[in-house]
Protein backbone atom coordinates (compact mmCIF):
# COMPACT_ATOMS: atom_id res chain seq x y z
CA UNK A 1 0.00 0.00 0.00
CA UNK A 2 1.48 3.55 -0.84
CA UNK A 3 0.47 6.33 1.75
CA UNK A 4 0.86 9.93 1.58
CA UNK A 5 0.55 11.72 4.59
CA UNK A 6 0.36 15.04 5.17
CA UNK A 7 1.09 17.46 7.31
CA UNK A 8 0.36 20.72 8.53
CA UNK A 9 3.43 22.89 9.20
CA UNK A 10 1.74 24.74 12.23
CA UNK A 11 4.52 24.35 14.37
CA UNK A 12 5.79 20.45 15.34
CA UNK A 13 2.51 19.37 16.99
CA UNK A 14 0.88 17.74 13.87
CA UNK A 15 3.75 15.95 13.14
CA UNK A 16 4.23 14.80 16.51
CA UNK A 17 0.49 13.34 16.52
CA UNK A 18 0.69 11.69 13.34
CA UNK A 19 4.13 9.89 13.50
CA UNK A 20 2.87 7.19 16.27
CA UNK A 21 0.10 6.17 13.74
CA UNK A 22 2.46 5.75 10.93
CA UNK A 23 5.02 3.62 13.01
CA UNK A 24 1.61 1.37 14.32
CA UNK A 25 0.43 1.51 10.63
CA UNK A 26 4.02 0.41 9.43
CA UNK A 27 4.31 -2.37 11.78
CA UNK A 28 0.79 -3.85 10.69
CA UNK A 29 1.68 -3.32 6.83
CA UNK A 30 5.97 -4.30 6.55
CA UNK A 31 5.48 -3.73 3.00
CA UNK A 32 4.06 -0.11 3.17
CA UNK A 33 5.64 2.66 1.46
CA UNK A 34 5.02 5.94 2.83
CA UNK A 35 5.30 9.92 1.69
CA UNK A 36 5.65 12.59 3.46
CA UNK A 37 4.28 15.71 2.34
CA UNK A 38 5.00 18.92 4.32
CA UNK A 39 7.68 21.67 4.79
CA UNK A 40 8.27 20.99 8.29
CA UNK A 41 12.39 20.21 8.78
CA UNK A 42 13.60 16.67 7.52
CA UNK A 43 15.68 16.03 10.25
CA UNK A 44 12.86 16.45 12.77
CA UNK A 45 10.42 14.10 10.83
CA UNK A 46 13.20 11.58 11.27
CA UNK A 47 13.40 11.41 14.77
CA UNK A 48 9.75 11.36 15.22
CA UNK A 49 8.76 8.59 12.75
CA UNK A 50 10.31 5.57 12.97
CA UNK A 51 9.56 4.19 9.61
CA UNK A 52 11.02 4.26 6.31
CA UNK A 53 9.87 7.24 4.16
CA UNK A 54 9.72 9.78 1.42
CA UNK A 55 9.92 13.48 2.15
CA UNK A 56 8.46 15.59 0.10
CA UNK A 57 8.79 19.41 0.91
CA UNK A 58 5.65 21.03 0.07
CA UNK A 59 3.40 23.04 2.57
CA UNK A 60 -0.30 22.06 1.44
CA UNK A 61 -1.52 24.29 4.08
CA UNK A 62 0.03 27.21 7.39
CA UNK A 63 -2.65 26.37 9.39
CA UNK A 64 -2.82 29.86 11.05
CA UNK A 65 0.30 32.08 11.05
CA UNK A 66 1.69 33.42 14.79
CA UNK A 67 3.47 36.58 15.85
CA UNK A 68 5.37 34.19 18.40
CA UNK A 69 4.41 30.91 20.25
CA UNK A 70 1.66 32.25 22.16
CA UNK A 71 0.17 34.99 20.18
CA UNK A 72 -1.51 34.81 16.62
CA UNK A 73 -1.63 36.93 14.17
CA UNK A 74 -5.08 37.32 12.82
CA UNK A 75 -4.84 40.01 9.65
CA UNK A 76 -1.84 37.86 8.17
CA UNK A 77 -3.57 34.46 8.84
CA UNK A 78 -7.09 36.41 7.77
CA UNK A 79 -5.49 37.96 4.23
CA UNK A 80 -3.67 34.53 3.99
CA UNK A 81 -7.07 32.44 4.12
CA UNK A 82 -8.97 34.53 1.99
CA UNK A 83 -6.09 34.71 -1.00
CA UNK A 84 -6.06 30.32 -0.14
CA UNK A 85 -9.96 30.80 -0.98
CA UNK A 86 -10.18 32.81 -3.42
CA UNK A 87 -9.77 30.72 -6.29
CA UNK A 88 -10.06 27.61 -4.35
CA UNK A 89 -10.90 24.88 -7.47
CA UNK A 90 -7.51 25.55 -9.00
CA UNK A 91 -5.74 25.07 -5.28
CA UNK A 92 -7.19 21.65 -5.33
CA UNK A 93 -6.87 21.27 -8.98
CA UNK A 94 -2.78 22.14 -7.99
CA UNK A 95 -2.76 19.81 -5.64
CA UNK A 96 -4.32 16.98 -6.69
CA UNK A 97 -1.99 16.78 -9.92
CA UNK A 98 0.78 16.92 -7.15
CA UNK A 99 -1.33 14.40 -5.28
CA UNK A 100 -1.49 12.12 -8.25
CA UNK A 101 2.36 12.30 -9.68
CA UNK A 102 3.12 10.53 -6.11
CA UNK A 103 0.47 7.69 -7.07
CA UNK A 104 -1.20 7.37 -2.95
CA UNK A 105 -3.61 3.92 -2.57
CA UNK A 106 -4.59 5.68 0.66
CA UNK A 107 -4.05 9.80 2.19
CA UNK A 108 -4.18 10.29 5.79
CA UNK A 109 -3.96 14.04 6.68
CA UNK A 110 -3.21 15.91 9.88
CA UNK A 111 -5.11 18.27 8.62
CA UNK A 112 -5.08 20.23 5.78
CA UNK A 113 -8.09 20.58 4.46
CA UNK A 114 -6.91 21.22 0.64
CA UNK A 115 -5.11 18.06 0.45
CA UNK A 116 -8.56 16.47 2.14
CA UNK A 117 -10.17 17.93 -0.98
CA UNK A 118 -7.90 17.07 -3.69
CA UNK A 119 -7.97 13.09 -2.84
CA UNK A 120 -11.67 13.58 -3.02
CA UNK A 121 -10.94 14.60 -6.47
CA UNK A 122 -8.84 11.35 -7.66
CA UNK A 123 -11.12 9.29 -5.83
CA UNK A 124 -8.50 8.31 -3.41
CA UNK A 125 -9.68 7.32 -0.35
CA UNK A 126 -8.44 10.01 2.84
CA UNK A 127 -8.36 9.84 6.33
CA UNK A 128 -8.08 13.08 8.78
CA UNK A 129 -6.30 12.72 12.11
CA UNK A 130 -6.42 15.48 14.40
CA UNK A 131 -7.52 16.87 17.85
CA UNK A 132 -9.10 20.24 15.87
CA UNK A 133 -10.00 21.08 12.55
CA UNK A 134 -9.13 24.48 10.33
CA UNK A 135 -12.93 24.79 10.03
CA UNK A 136 -13.54 25.50 13.52
CA UNK A 137 -10.26 27.39 14.44
CA UNK A 138 -11.26 29.49 11.48
CA UNK A 139 -14.93 29.97 12.40
CA UNK A 140 -13.61 31.29 16.20
CA UNK A 141 -10.99 33.74 14.69
CA UNK A 142 -12.32 35.08 11.68
CA UNK A 143 -16.25 34.05 11.68
CA UNK A 144 -17.71 37.97 11.35
CA UNK A 145 -15.18 38.25 8.15
CA UNK A 146 -17.11 38.88 4.99
CA UNK A 147 -15.23 36.01 3.39
CA UNK A 148 -15.94 33.61 6.08
CA UNK A 149 -19.37 32.32 4.51
CA UNK A 150 -17.04 30.86 1.93
CA UNK A 151 -13.86 29.82 3.57
CA UNK A 152 -16.13 27.63 5.78
CA UNK A 153 -18.00 26.23 2.99
CA UNK A 154 -14.85 24.70 1.13
CA UNK A 155 -13.09 23.84 4.17
CA UNK A 156 -16.06 22.18 5.97
CA UNK A 157 -17.06 20.22 2.84
CA UNK A 158 -13.19 18.75 2.53
CA UNK A 159 -13.10 17.94 5.90
CA UNK A 160 -16.85 16.16 5.45
CA UNK A 161 -15.34 14.48 2.53
CA UNK A 162 -13.01 12.12 4.13
CA UNK A 163 -13.92 8.71 5.01
CA UNK A 164 -13.18 8.95 8.72
CA UNK A 165 -12.02 11.86 10.80
CA UNK A 166 -10.02 10.36 13.95
CA UNK A 167 -10.14 12.89 17.52
CA UNK A 168 -7.31 11.67 19.62
CA UNK A 169 -8.63 12.10 23.05
CA UNK A 170 -8.38 14.81 24.35
CA UNK A 171 -10.11 16.71 21.20
CA UNK A 172 -11.69 19.52 20.45
CA UNK A 173 -15.65 18.90 19.70
CA UNK A 174 -16.70 18.56 16.06
CA UNK A 175 -20.75 17.59 15.93
CA UNK A 176 -20.69 18.52 12.56
CA UNK A 177 -18.84 15.99 10.86
CA UNK A 178 -20.83 13.04 10.76
CA UNK A 179 -17.28 10.45 10.14
CA UNK A 180 -16.22 11.56 13.39
CA UNK A 181 -14.45 8.79 15.69
CA UNK A 182 -12.78 8.92 18.79
CA UNK A 183 -9.62 6.76 19.53
CA UNK A 184 -7.42 7.40 22.53
CA UNK A 185 -4.38 9.81 23.82
CA UNK A 186 -1.66 9.88 21.12
CA UNK A 187 1.43 10.13 22.29
CA UNK A 188 5.43 8.44 23.39
CA UNK A 189 6.67 7.21 26.33
CA UNK A 190 10.12 8.01 27.49
CA UNK A 191 12.39 6.54 30.48
CA UNK A 192 12.39 8.40 33.31
CA UNK A 193 16.88 8.80 34.00
CA UNK A 194 16.46 11.37 36.23
CA UNK A 195 19.33 10.06 38.54
CA UNK A 196 21.80 9.98 35.54
CA UNK A 197 20.81 13.83 33.98
CA UNK A 198 21.36 15.18 37.44
CA UNK A 199 24.73 13.67 37.79
CA UNK A 200 25.71 14.06 34.25
CA UNK A 201 25.06 18.10 34.55
CA UNK A 202 26.35 17.92 38.10
CA UNK A 203 23.58 18.94 40.11
CA UNK A 204 22.01 18.50 43.60
CA UNK A 205 19.37 15.88 43.44
CA UNK A 206 16.60 18.39 44.63
CA UNK A 207 17.09 20.80 41.80
CA UNK A 208 14.32 21.06 40.40
CA UNK A 209 15.12 20.18 36.29
CA UNK A 210 12.26 21.81 33.74
CA UNK A 211 12.37 20.79 30.03
CA UNK A 212 10.97 23.97 28.25
CA UNK A 213 9.18 23.90 25.36
CA UNK A 214 6.92 26.60 24.21
CA UNK A 215 6.06 24.87 20.91
CA UNK A 216 5.89 26.52 17.30
CA UNK A 217 9.08 26.60 15.02
CA UNK A 218 11.58 29.35 16.18
CA UNK A 219 9.51 30.01 19.29
CA UNK A 220 11.58 31.44 22.36
CA UNK A 221 11.29 32.51 26.17
CA UNK A 222 13.80 34.91 27.64
CA UNK A 223 15.70 32.60 29.66
CA UNK A 224 18.70 34.98 30.12
CA UNK A 225 17.03 37.08 32.17
CA UNK A 226 15.33 34.50 34.90
CA UNK A 227 17.30 34.02 38.25
CA UNK A 228 20.12 31.73 38.70
CA UNK A 229 19.77 30.53 41.89
CA UNK A 230 16.52 29.80 42.96
CA UNK A 231 16.71 26.07 42.59
CA UNK A 232 15.72 25.45 39.09
CA UNK A 233 17.50 24.21 36.19
CA UNK A 234 16.27 25.02 32.64
CA UNK A 235 16.71 22.58 29.67
CA UNK A 236 16.28 24.28 26.66
CA UNK A 237 17.18 24.73 22.69
CA UNK A 238 20.74 23.59 21.43
CA UNK A 239 19.88 26.63 19.07
CA UNK A 240 18.62 29.52 21.80
CA UNK A 241 22.34 29.63 22.67
CA UNK A 242 21.81 31.04 26.41
CA UNK A 243 24.95 31.69 28.60
CA UNK A 244 23.33 31.41 31.47
CA UNK A 245 24.31 28.94 35.07
CA UNK A 246 20.83 27.50 35.49
CA UNK A 247 20.73 26.69 31.20
CA UNK A 248 21.54 23.38 30.03
CA UNK A 249 21.44 22.72 26.62
CA UNK A 250 19.33 19.41 24.90
CA UNK A 251 22.19 17.99 23.31
CA UNK A 252 24.40 18.63 26.43
CA UNK A 253 22.10 16.00 28.44
CA UNK A 254 22.95 13.37 25.89
CA UNK A 255 19.32 11.95 26.03
CA UNK A 256 16.09 11.76 23.73
CA UNK A 257 13.71 15.31 24.13
CA UNK A 258 11.08 12.64 24.84
CA UNK A 259 13.41 10.48 27.66
CA UNK A 260 14.13 14.55 29.04
CA UNK A 261 10.27 14.92 29.15
CA UNK A 262 9.81 11.87 31.23
CA UNK A 263 12.73 12.64 33.70
CA UNK A 264 12.21 16.48 34.20
CA UNK A 265 9.89 17.58 37.14
CA UNK A 266 8.02 19.90 34.59
CA UNK A 267 7.34 20.78 31.28
CA UNK A 268 7.14 24.44 30.58
CA UNK A 269 5.03 25.63 27.74
CA UNK A 270 1.66 25.98 26.27
CA UNK A 271 -1.17 23.77 26.31
CA UNK A 272 -0.93 22.16 22.71
CA UNK A 273 -1.93 18.54 21.73
CA UNK A 274 1.54 16.60 22.04
CA UNK A 275 2.90 18.61 25.00
CA UNK A 276 -0.32 17.77 26.72
CA UNK A 277 -0.48 14.29 25.82
CA UNK A 278 2.98 13.43 26.42
CA UNK A 279 2.93 14.72 30.48
CA UNK A 280 0.13 12.58 31.25
CA UNK A 281 0.70 9.92 29.81
CA UNK A 282 4.73 9.80 31.26
CA UNK A 283 3.56 11.75 34.60
CA UNK A 284 5.16 14.98 33.99
CA UNK A 285 3.14 17.84 34.93
CA UNK A 286 2.79 20.87 32.73
CA UNK A 287 3.33 24.48 33.82
CA UNK A 288 1.71 25.84 30.90
CA UNK A 289 1.35 29.71 30.29
CA UNK A 290 -2.33 30.06 29.43
CA UNK A 291 -3.82 31.20 26.72
CA UNK A 292 -7.34 32.09 26.87
CA UNK A 293 -8.16 33.29 22.92
CA UNK A 294 -7.10 29.69 21.56
CA UNK A 295 -10.49 27.34 21.23
CA UNK A 296 -8.65 24.60 21.72
CA UNK A 297 -7.13 25.23 25.15
CA UNK A 298 -10.26 24.66 27.47
CA UNK A 299 -10.54 21.00 26.27
CA UNK A 300 -7.02 20.22 26.81
CA UNK A 301 -6.50 22.31 30.06
CA UNK A 302 -9.68 20.31 31.44
CA UNK A 303 -7.93 17.42 30.81
CA UNK A 304 -4.60 18.49 32.22
CA UNK A 305 -6.81 18.86 35.67
CA UNK A 306 -8.58 15.82 35.29
CA UNK A 307 -5.22 13.63 35.52
CA UNK A 308 -3.81 16.43 38.07
CA UNK A 309 -1.20 17.40 35.62
CA UNK A 310 -1.59 20.93 35.07
CA UNK A 311 -0.17 23.91 36.93
CA UNK A 312 -1.15 27.47 34.93
CA UNK A 313 1.33 30.08 34.77
CA UNK A 314 0.83 33.98 34.45
CA UNK A 315 2.38 35.59 31.15
CA UNK A 316 4.44 38.02 33.13
CA UNK A 317 6.30 35.39 35.10
CA UNK A 318 8.14 34.53 31.35
CA UNK A 319 9.99 38.29 31.56
CA UNK A 320 10.96 38.25 35.39
CA UNK A 321 11.46 34.27 35.79
CA UNK A 322 9.66 34.22 39.05
CA UNK A 323 8.52 30.68 38.95
CA UNK A 324 9.78 29.20 41.89
CA UNK A 325 6.30 28.48 43.47
CA UNK A 326 4.75 27.30 40.67
CA UNK A 327 7.39 24.40 39.96
CA UNK A 328 7.35 23.25 43.23
CA UNK A 329 3.25 22.87 43.11
CA UNK A 330 4.16 20.82 39.88
CA UNK A 331 6.54 18.39 41.78
CA UNK A 332 3.50 18.37 44.80
CA UNK A 333 1.71 16.95 41.89
CA UNK A 334 0.78 13.10 41.27
CA UNK A 335 -0.26 12.88 38.16
CA UNK A 336 -2.78 10.39 36.78
CA UNK A 337 -1.18 8.10 33.79
CA UNK A 338 -2.90 7.50 30.96
CA UNK A 339 -2.08 4.58 28.15
CA UNK A 340 -1.33 5.81 24.73
CA UNK A 341 -3.30 3.14 22.82
CA UNK A 342 -4.42 6.19 20.36
CA UNK A 343 -2.20 5.46 17.49
CA UNK A 344 -2.45 1.43 17.61
CA UNK A 345 -6.46 2.27 17.71
CA UNK A 346 -6.06 4.67 14.47
CA UNK A 347 -3.50 2.58 12.78
CA UNK A 348 -6.72 -0.68 13.41
CA UNK A 349 -9.45 1.80 11.74
CA UNK A 350 -7.64 2.82 9.12
CA UNK A 351 -6.71 -0.42 7.93
CA UNK A 352 -10.38 -1.29 8.23
CA UNK A 353 -11.45 1.46 6.29
CA UNK A 354 -9.30 0.46 3.25
CA UNK A 355 -9.25 -3.96 3.84
CA UNK A 356 -5.79 -4.35 4.01
CA UNK A 357 -5.26 -7.70 5.36
CA UNK A 358 -2.36 -6.98 7.68
CA UNK A 359 -0.11 -9.16 9.17
CA UNK A 360 -1.24 -9.33 13.36
CA UNK A 361 2.36 -10.98 14.55
CA UNK A 362 3.36 -9.49 17.96
CA UNK A 363 6.31 -7.00 16.68
CA UNK A 364 9.01 -5.14 18.80
CA UNK A 365 9.02 -0.97 18.78
CA UNK A 366 12.40 0.80 19.34
CA UNK A 367 11.98 0.80 23.13
CA UNK A 368 11.90 -3.37 23.33
CA UNK A 369 8.14 -3.52 24.28
CA UNK A 370 5.73 -5.20 22.21
CA UNK A 371 3.45 -3.25 20.32
CA UNK A 372 -0.15 -3.40 21.86
CA UNK A 373 -3.42 -4.23 19.74
CA UNK A 374 -5.98 -1.50 20.29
Amino acid sequence: MRLVAAITPHGYGHAAQLAPVLDALARRCPALRLGVLTDLPEAFLRERIGAPFEYHRHAPDFGLHMKSALEVDLERSARAYREQHADWPARVDAEARRLAALAPDLVLADVPAVILAAADVLGVPAVALCSLNWADIYRHYFADRPEAAGVLAQLEAAYGGARLFLCPEPSMPMPWLARCRTVGPIARRGRDRRAALVERLGLAPQTSLVLVAPGGVGARFPVEDWPPDAGIHWLVADDWRVDHPAVSTLGATGMPFIDLLASADAVLGKCGYGTVAECVVNGTPLLYVPRPDWPEERWLAAWLARHRAGVPLPAARLADGAMRERVDRCRALAVRRVEADGAAQAADRILALVGTQARRQPMRAADGSADREA
